[in-house]
């Protein structure tokens, strides 16, 4: 949160979940490019899918350093994501389980 803005934990929790229903609500990826096209500056949105590029990288056991090579992500980067992969909120592995047989 913005250190000039007072907000509940209330009003930034409905904001959130007002941001998670505009997602869900998006049908399919054509949708979906122009609203994070909206949503984030470009180096926001590259930062995103680097990360979820990433993701698949790590999933197919391949060496940090040769993500690295094939993204221009840093090291650390990946390990955060790694990190995240393995002890995080579980959201990279529910995307990954429902988008397994695509």
């Amino acid at each position: 949160m913005k250190a000039n803005r007072e907000r509940s934990a209330r009003s930034a929790a409905r904001a959130e979940q007002g941001l998670y229903r505009a997602i869900l609500s998006l049908r399919n990826e054509a949708e979906c490019e122009p609203f994070f096209a909206d949503l984030c500056p470009p180096a926001e949105l590259e930062a995103l899918i680097d990360r979820w590029a990433v993701v698949k990288y790590l999933q197919d056991g391949l060496p940090y350093r040769k993500i690295h090579e094939l993204t221009g992500v840093s090291v650390t980067t990946i390990g955060r994501v790694a990190r995240f992969l393995v002890a995080g909120n579980g959201g990279y592995q529910t995307a990954l389980k429902r988008l397994a047989p695509l």
